[in-house]
């Protein structure tokens, strides 16, 4: 990691924009040009920063076909690690899943299935039937657990997704995006890293059959280690790829591509693209004090301040020297005040244009000061 960036602060400075990262302009005048990608629909973007690297049609409403599959197991992830369910219980598996067309694990009507192995059923063998056990086993029923996943598409801001089954089997309605999908990428290596590594497992055995992940990028490139492919006639070949290499991860998002070998080659040259031609750096820590304030009628003078979350800043290849950051505060600070509270904007440019814009928080509690201190303060700022 470099040395932080210095951080100058303002005082009484106007707010900047609202908090967000910034893509545009990103783009070196010198960047190799992205090659051709055969999709309906591509999105390549930073785990860290959230940077977009490559992006077409990305908004596009498209079928997912068992992309789906990552909202299901996002769920599944949700109920083990709130102790709703438990990856030893035994889930009884009903006609309905049994009888589910298409990819599957093969599991028999009637018998007890692991949890645990339901969801390798799930993720390694893209198992319909996987599908529905698991929502039945989680909410009840299918449709319960269907609504939960719309729901949860809605709390992670993908608005152009609608859920219609568990398992991305065609159905009216049933639609995603590129920018949604890696979205909720993100939220599944974010939220659940312990569980993260099934999307990087090879292949799985169940009832005496052996099933390959059907992610040939498994195989092909060792950086990477998911995470689903999705196959229907109507919505052709899709991908959702992650790959880590020196510390930096990459998420790219291949919709609707002719052949399996061109969702493999599409995703593996959008990896190859924003690897070689961006480079990714922790700034700052959640927490850290990079900047210190005056504090009126409070019983200290001094407030450290940091960001209210990790810092990550995506770049052009040999651009990390004309990056600065400059922090502002929306008014002067004045007791009392809470810790975390949200006091001011830390501002990232490069070359001088401006990247991303987060908050500033107070990173430590103030309490009111006593009467003497709040009158000199209150004449302080009156003058100021």
């Amino acid at each position: 990691m470099r040395a932080p960036i210095p951080v100058a602060l303002a005082v009484r400075m106007p707010v900047l924009v609202a908090f967000c990262v910034l893509a545009a302009g990103l783009a070196a005048a010198d960047e190799p040009p992205l090659p051709p990608i055969d999709a309906k629909s591509y999105y390549l973007v930073d785990a860290s920063s959230g940077a977009v690297l490559a992006e077409s049609a990305a908004a596009e409403e498209l079928d997912p076909a068992s992309l789906t599959k990552l909202m299901t197991a996002y769920l599944v992830f949700g109920a083990l690690d709130r102790g709703e369910v438990g990856i030893d219980d035994r889930v009884l598996v009903s006609e309905k899943a049994w009888r589910a067309p298409g990819s599957r694990m093969f599991i028999e009507v009637g018998s007890e299935v692991a949890l645990g192995d339901l969801l390798r059923g799930l993720i390694v063998q893209s198992g319909n039937d996987a599908a529905i056990a698991l929502a039945e086993h989680v909410s009840g029923t299918v449709e319960a657990f269907v609504e939960a996943m719309n729901r949860k598409a809605l709390e992670l801001g993908m608005t152009g997704t609608r859920y219609r089954n568990t398992s991305g089997l065609p159905a009216r309605d049933h639609v995603s995006t590129a920018k949604d999908t890696a979205v909720l990428a993100r939220a599944l290596i974010d939220e659940f890293p312990q569980h993260y590594a099934l999307y990087s497992e090879r292949e799985f055995t169940f009832n005496q059959i052996t099933q390959h992940n059907r992610n040939a990028l498994l195989w092909r490139d060792e950086s990477v280690d998911g995470l689903k492919t999705g196959y229907t006639s109507a919505a052709g070949y899709c991908l959702v790829s992650s790959a880590e290499r020196d510390g930096m991860r990459l998420i790219a998002v291949v919709f609707g591509a002719s052949t399996a070998d061109a969702r493999t080659e599409s995703s593996m040259a959008l990896l190859d693209h924003g690897f070689g031609a961006y480079e990714t750096h922790k700034l700052y820590s959640r927490g850290e004090a990079i900047a210190q304030a005056r504090v009126y009628k409070g019983k200290r003078e001094l407030l450290a301040l940091g960001p209210a979350a990790d810092v990550f800043v995506t770049v052009p290849r040999g651009a990390y020297a004309s990056l600065d950051a400059s922090a502002a505060l929306t008014a002067d600070l004045v007791a009392p005040l809470e810790l975390y509270q949200a006091v001011g904007e830390l501002a990232i440019t490069l070359g001088g244009e401006l990247v991303s814009v987060l908050p500033l928080v107070a990173l430590e509690t103030v309490q009111e000061g006593w009467l003497l201190t709040r009158m000199t303060d209150g004449v302080a700022l009156w003058l100021d």
